[in-house]
């Protein structure tokens, strides 16, 4: 079969804007979609927000016949279908949920060839003469979505998902593209050979949200920290994520009590019930959904602020996940994890309750590292992207609690002593190893029975740990594990031993830093990259949008998402000419939605004066953003003033680099911090005029406040130190 070369693929450009309102590609994008109508099997990983729908869905537009999309969910189906026939594109689905006539309507529309995209679930494609349908449609690419589900070692692995391989079967000569947000190396390698994907272009996305801050807070009363949260953040949407049934009814009750529009959901509630809150939560009918992790997957409710974890996850990548369900549409959104060692202790519980060990094992595995996590004093950024395979060279990120407030360390070497010597002298006296719950026991001194049954009460450890609680000493030993001084079995009794690095460390009585647990403190956390606009006039643009979706009994983000109206708020566009240049305002947008918008505006203006923003910036960066609110004396140091006079005095900055013994990109961050400073400096010899453009749409695009989204956007063609140097002089061309 003959296949088309890529460059003699169509435009894509035109309809990109026609029909969706975007003027360029997310990163990976056009790769993805050119490879793809050019005839081979592609693998692409892109993160949650990160467009994998526009890879299957722009094709579809412009190549003839149906693109078939497999999808696990049905609210999945519903949601993309209800997006798509709004920016004008033939979509329809096929489940359980429609009626008998609502099902033939479709069958003949599909026999007549009338659609581009199919929404079906994998196993009614193997039902029927669903696949010689296939071929009377003139299917010419099968998508399947959050194709992690094939894997057995995928976080939402769905057996029926495994059928799909016949399918490939039957039609070999056909092109398949899967997709997903979310998969280690392992799952990758299995979604690629179940469905027998051959030589596929596979294509893997950074997995950093720059846009996501994380933080983690110990959770001290609950409840109280989750209402405090809601409530300094009246106008925002957010998923609560609590670990069982009975915690999403009860947490969702008390808040209503309490006057937030809550609702619950979750596997054990009346399917219509279900519905009604995932409609209500969709429609920002109620503003917050308490779920179990049954919610979210595939939901692409655009303006989700922020999601909260009551309760510890069970893992790394369904964490990511869920978090990954914040800011879809790249505007600023907070992810916030509540942390107890209870829920550690509740989590190993129900993993002694699965019935295979290595269930058990895996699972004891990903809870240990979920914990490391939730305790590490690191960035929480490089954390995650490492547990992916993916390094993250910046120092500070910008946008999680370890970076934006870094927690202070101490002197821990008595404690870290006193923990290792009586894990060490139980081991000496008994012969065996033992848990961390016995450990801290004969540290504080217990008179349980097995401290007085073993003669642990005869250590000279015993009773020597008293000036720190039982949670405390839990605290430190899992910070020596994370440091490598302790070791922990994976076994259904899990026991502490101390390493080879450990007795070194007790040997050569090495000075052991320690850091401080964290505190609850406040919530709120700043907004790093924000589109500052005319506030007053966006909620109006919220009320007139929630209107018009009401009426059609549609999710109000699908009129239009919240960084349209934003940017609605900051350009006062009062002509269709500059209503169409406002990013997502397509064709059949602007037919559809555009005029009353308009009106709002330029009614607005009638009684309110236009807001003039920084040109530079959608908002004033956070201060550890930029210079980290530092005085000019604390940014022109005798080393960056040294560097400032050679860079004056003519020497490029490899000979300053070199004259110096540093990095260039050092040189370019002294001058950074001079430019901070307010001193003129010629940049020339660090980026062209046309680099400059470049750097700047990168930064509109993901926001000033974070150098990592910038760099991300750009993909990696730019150090660090240069954006900064950038961002630095950008800011002092102000009219």
């Amino acid at each position: 079969m003959l296949t088309p070369q890529r460059s003699d693929l169509p435009d894509l450009l035109t309809p990109l804007k026609e029909v969706f309102g975007y003027t360029s590609f997310r990163p990976l994008q056009e790769d993805i979609i050119r490879d793809s109508m050019a005839g081979k099997d592609v693998f692409a990983l892109l993160p949650t927000g990160g467009g994998k729908s526009l890879c299957f869905q722009l094709p579809a537009l412009v190549r003839p016949g149906l693109t078939v999309v497999i999808s696990p969910l049905i609210a999945l189906m519903k949601d993309q279908v209800d997006s798509l026939q709004a920016n004008g594109v033939a979509a329809t689905y096929l489940n359980s949920t429609l009626s008998d006539a609502e099902r033939s309507t479709r069958w003949r529309g599909l026999n007549a060839r009338e659609f581009k995209l199919l929404y079906v679930a994998p196993e009614r494609l193997m039902v029927g003469t669903m696949r010689d349908d296939l071929n009377r449609w003139g299917v010419n690419c099968i998508a399947v979505d959050e194709a992690h589900c094939i894997s057995e070692w995928g976080h939402d692995f769905r057996p029926e998902y495994r059928q799909l391989r016949n399918l490939r079967e039957r039609m070999p000569d056909l092109p398949f593209m899967a997709l997903t947000a979310t998969a280690t190396e392992r799952v990758r390698a299995d979604i690629i050979g179940q469905l027998h994907l051959r030589e596929p272009a596979i294509y893997v996305a950074s997995f950093n949200r720059p846009n996501l801050t994380y933080r983690v807070v110990p959770k001290s009363g609950g409840y109280r920290q989750v209402l405090d949260f809601l409530r300094e953040r009246p106008k925002d949407s957010g998923i609560i994520y609590c670990s069982s049934r009975a915690g999403v009814d009860s947490l969702a009750a008390k808040l209503v009590e309490d006057g937030i529009k809550a609702s619950p959901y979750h596997a054990g509630m009346e399917k219509d019930d279900r519905g009604r809150s995932q409609d209500r939560f969709l429609r920002d009918e109620v503003r917050v959904i308490c779920a179990t992790i049954a919610f979210g997957m595939g939901i692409n409710k655009s303006n989700v602020r922020f999601v909260v974890h009551y309760d510890l996850p069970k893992n790394i990548e369904g964490y990511y996940q869920e978090t990954g369900r914040a800011g879809r549409d790249g505007l600023p959104s907070e992810c916030l994890l509540l942390f107890s060692p209870g829920d550690v202790v509740k989590q190993q519980r129900f993993i002694d309750e699965k019935p295979d060990e290595n269930e058990r094992r895996i699972a004891r595995e990903q809870l240990q590292t979920m914990t490391h996590y939730a305790e590490c004093p690191e960035c929480r950024r490089v954390m995650l992207l490492d547990y992916f395979a993916e390094e993250f060279s910046a120092d500070d990120c910008g946008a999680c609690d370890n970076c934006l407030a870094p927690r202070s360390t101490y002197e821990g070497t008595v404690a870290a002593q006193k923990l290792m010597s009586c894990i060490f002298r139980i081991r000496q006296k008994s012969g065996f190893t033992v848990g961390l719950n016995h450990v801290v026991a004969v540290l504080t001194g217990s008179e349980s029975e097995k401290v007085r049954q073993w003669g642990h009460d005869q250590l000279t450890t015993y009773g020597i740990g008293q000036e720190h609680s039982r949670n405390e000493w839990g605290a430190i030993a899992r910070e020596l594990m994370r440091l490598g001084f302790l070791g922990q079995s994976t076994g259904q009794f899990p026991t502490v031993e101390v390493t080879a690095e450990g007795m070194a460390a007790l040997k050569d009585r090495r000075t052991i830093r320690l850091t401080k647990p964290m505190e609850a403190g406040r919530s709120r956390t700043e907004r790093a990259g924000e589109i500052a606009c005319d506030e007053l006039l966006f909620d109006k643009l919220r009320q007139l949008r929630k209107q018009l979706a009401d009426a059609q009994g549609l999710p109000a983000y699908i009129v239009f998402g919240d960084n349209s109206l934003r940017f609605m708020a900051r350009f006062y566009p009062t002509t269709e000419g500059e209503f169409r240049r406002i990013s997502g305002v397509g064709d059949a947008k602007w037919k559809a939605y555009g005029p009353p918008f308009l009106e709002e505006v330029q009614a607005h203006l009638q009684t309110n004066p236009r807001q003039i923003f920084a040109e530079d910036s959608f908002v004033p960066p956070p201060p550890r953003a930029t210079a980290g609110g530092k005085s000019r004396g604390e940014l022109l140091t005798d080393t960056v003033k040294e560097t400032l006079r050679l860079y004056r005095g003519g020497l490029t900055p490899a000979a300053i680099a070199r004259q110096r013994d540093v990095k260039e990109s050092t040189v370019a961050s002294h001058l950074a911090n001079a430019v901070e400073a307010g001193e003129t400096v010629d940049l020339t010899q660090f980026f062209t005029a046309a680099q400059a453009a470049e750097m700047q749409a990168a930064f509109e695009q993901a926001g000033w406040g974070m150098l990592s989204g910038a760099h991300a956007v750009l993909g990696g063609r730019y150090d660090y130190s240069v954006l900064r140097l950038f961002r630095a002089w950008h800011a002092t061309q102000k009219p």
